[in-house]
């Protein structure tokens, strides 16, 4: 499927984007544009933030045909890669605020997993947050948001297409809070 002008600029900008690259251990060892962290099979920093509503409800989202990595899937997480300098904790609000319009939010961290999968290894921080502001979708990457209560979601699972980096994300904030 063609890419808009504006698409294909995004996703030039992204693969250039500078990435915190780590080691198995998590330990950095310094940055990598984003594609040659990919192309070379090494290890990234991301972040997973669930967003919830008052109600409980979890926001799930639909990522953009033109993503790189699980074009078109449901994602049950905002979040994104760990740029040069940056912290997980700062990555999870500048991607939370980017993908979803919400900011000002209390972010809380609900521990780390590692994810390995070809084209996406990664050191991934867990965070959940609570808003009821309106969500303000980025074109780029989100083509729809909706908020469903959790059982849903996890039916959902089971017959569309969930990213499967997320799907860890949810399962290891579900075990913290067990």
């Amino acid at each position: 499927m063609p890419i808009s002008t504006e698409e294909a600029a995004h996703r030039a900008a992204s693969d250039a984007e500078r990435i915190a690259w780590v080691d198995a251990q998590d330990c950095l060892l310094g940055s990598l544009p984003r594609a040659e962290l990919r192309e070379r099979g090494l290890i990234g920093r991301g972040t997973f933030i669930l967003l919830f509503n008052a109600a409980g409800e979890l926001c799930v989202h639909r990522r953009t045909l033109s993503k790189a990595i699980y074009p078109g899937y449901w994602d049950v997480a905002a979040g994104g890669m760990v740029g040069e300098g940056e912290s997980y904790a700062e990555s999870a609000a500048r991607e939370l605020q980017e993908e979803l319009g919400i900011a000002g939010v209390e972010l809380r961290e609900h521990g780390r997993f590692f994810f390995d999968q070809p084209d996406n290894r990664l050191w991934c921080a867990v965070f959940s947050a609570i808003s009821d502001a309106p969500l303000v979708l980025q074109p780029e990457e989100v083509l729809e948001a909706r908020f469903l209560p959790l059982a849903q979601v996890l039916r959902d699972t089971e017959s569309k297409p969930f990213c499967p980096d997320s799907l860890q994300a949810l399962r290891s904030y579900l075990a913290a809070l067990a």
